[in-house]
């Protein structure tokens, strides 16, 4: 039995900022270094056999910081990158709405029907995501490994995972920074254990 623990990176400045990032970059804040330390705590006594992280400086820290004094190998995988937002990446929300509202409302609330000339859509998003489960699957027949990542990929995964079309990629949960969700992987049968839950972070508000 193979388990998949998948995990977003965490908070980042251009989050607070409500900037898209995609293949760009920005540091990890206070807060999300602290809640990648809250999972790396939680996972403490799971043992990885390896750890593979999107080749962005905020998933890499983010594993780093899961990782912790662990002897484990961290291989950078370009297939585990967020979707490519092309001209979008670092502007805000509001900025893109103003200047690409019909692009804008599509890749929120019918992201079937987004189409982009400087990135990727969620179809070209979803072959990378098979293509990385199909090689981690053929890879490891059984054990237990991290994946760290982002956001839309883990939907785009999910979505896979539950047979539903990219027309429902926004349904519930919201993946949180550092939410932790775990596939269990059965000759080729993938059943959803645990999706984007963040319980190690509220349970340290509660100690």
């Amino acid at each position: 039995m193979l388990n998949l623990y998948i995990t977003r990176h965490g908070e980042t400045i251009w989050n607070t900022e409500k900037r898209l990032q995609g293949w760009k970059d920005s540091a990890l804040t206070e807060n999300g270094i602290e809640n990648a330390k809250l999972l790396g705590e939680r996972l403490k006594d799971t043992e990885f056999d390896i750890i593979y992280a999107s080749p962005s400086t905020r998933a890499r820290m983010t594993a780093e910081l899961i990782k912790g004094d662990r002897e484990l190998i961290i291989r950078e995988e370009e297939n585990l990158r967020e979707i490519n937002l092309g001209e979008w990446e670092g502007r805000t929300h509001n900025d893109l709405q103003e200047a690409y509202p019909d692009e804008y409302h599509a890749f929120w609330n019918t992201p079937h029907l987004y189409k982009t000339k400087s990135g990727e859509d969620f179809y070209q998003l979803q072959e990378r995501v098979k293509k990385m489960l199909n090689r981690i699957m053929e890879e490891h027949e059984d054990g237990n490994v991290l994946l760290v990542t982002h956001s839309v990929f883990i939907k785009a995964l999910l979505a896979h995972c539950k047979n539903a079309s990219i027309e429902h990629l926004w349904e519930p949960p919201y993946i949180h920074d550092t939410s932790l969700t775990i596939i269990e992987c059965d000759q080729g049968n993938l059943t959803i254990k645990l999706e984007g839950d963040i319980s190690h972070r509220t349970d340290s508000l509660t100690q």
